[in-house]
C-alpha cells in the first residue's frame, strides 16, 4: 500500500506525520509500504481545501524539496526488513516522460467529465475558478496508483480524509484500465484545539525540519496541548498500547494538574 507525499515546501509537518505513521503500523502488520514522493504531481499542485490557484514552483525547487522530503520519510520506515522492505519512489520517474498524447487516450479516456466535477476537490472550486492544470491533478494521482499496482503490485492507498476523491479515482482507474480490484483508506484529518486542521499556515506550522522548527518549539507545541488533544495525539503520534493510554486518560481526568498525558 502506497502514500504520497507532494513536494509543495521543502519540509513535511505533523500533519503528513498522520499518514506517514499510519504507513509504519501497516508494515508492522506485515504489508509493504510504499512512500511516494511527488516530484511530478507537486509541480501540478493538488486543488482540494484551496480557495484559489497554487504558485506554480520553479522545476528546480520541486525537484531540491522532494529530494528533502526523500531524507525526512526514511527514518519512519524500515528499508531493510527481510521480509518487507519499505519501498521509496519519486513520480516523476513515469509522470516526466508521459506524452500528452499518451496520457489523455491511455488515461484521460478512462475519466468522465461528470465524475470529475462531481469530486470535492473540483466541485468546491467552480464557482471561484479552477484551471486545467489542478482540474487535471486527479488524473495524474490516479495514474501514480496504477503505475504502483503494474510496478509493484500496490493494492491499496492510503491518505487524510480530504484525499478521498483523488484516491476513489485511482481506484476506478485500475479496474476500468486494468480490470484488476484496488482499495482505498482515509484517516480523519487530525486537527488542532480549534478545530483547525495542522498545515502550511505560516507562522502556525509545526514542521519536522529541525531548522525551521526547532526542537524546543517542538516540544512545547506537545506540552502545551489540552488534556483531550493530548490524549487524541498519543492514539495517532505514539504507538502507545490503547490499555497504555486509557490508563493516561483515566489518570488526567482524576489528577488533571499531573497533566500525565
Amino acid at each position: 500500500m502506497y502514500a504520497g507525499f507532494d513536494p509543495t515546501a521543502d519540509s513535511l509537518q505533523i500533519g503528513n506525520l498522520v499518514t506517514v505513521l499510519l504507513l509504519r503500523r501497516f508494515q508492522e502488520a506485515g504489508h509493504v509500504p510504499i512512500a511516494l514522493v511527488g516530484g511530478g504531481t507537486g509541480l501540478i499542485g493538488d486543488p482540494g481545501g484551496r480557495s484559489e490557484e497554487r504558485v506554480l514552483n520553479p522545476a528546480g525547487t520541486v525537484a531540491a524539496w522532494a529530494e528533502k522530503i526523500r531524507a525526512q520519510l526514511e527514518p519512519y520506515l524500515d528499508f531493510h526488513s527481510r521480509t518487507n522492505p519499505a519501498i521509496l519512489v519519486n513520480n516523476y520517474e513515469w509522470l516526466g516522460k508521459a506524452g500528452a498524447i499518451d496520457l489523455m487516450r491511455d488515461v484521460g479516456k478512462h475519466f468522465p467529465v461528470p465524475y470529475m466535477l462531481a469530486k470535492d476537490s473540483v466541485a468546491s472550486r467552480l464557482e471561484v475558478g479552477i484551471s486545467y492544470t489542478e482540474f487535471s491533478y486527479m488524473v495524474l494521482q490516479a495514474f501514480d496508483f496504477l503505475q504502483l499496482n503494474e510496478r509493484f503490485g500496490c493494492e491499496a492507498q492510503l491518505g487524510g480524509s480530504d484525499q478521498w476523491g483523488n484516491i476513489t479515482a485511482g481506484v476506478d482507474l485500475i479496474r476500468r484500465s486494468a480490470g484488476r480490484r484496488a482499495y482505498g483508506l482515509t484517516c480523519p484529518l487530525v486537527t488542532r484545539a480549534d478545530g483547525s486542521k495542522f498545515g502550511k499556515t505560516e507562522g502556525s506550522t509545526v514542521w519536522l525540519d529541525g531548522s525551521l522548527t526547532s526542537p524546543y518549539e517542538f516540544y512545547q507545541f506537545w506540552i502545551n496541548a489540552d488534556d483531550a488533544s493530548a490524549l487524541n495525539y498519543l492514539r495517532v503520534f505514539t504507538f502507545l498500547g490503547a490499555e497504555e493510554i486509557e490508563a493516561l486518560a483515566e489518570a488526567t481526568a482524576e489528577n488533571p494538574g499531573r497533566r500525565e498525558a
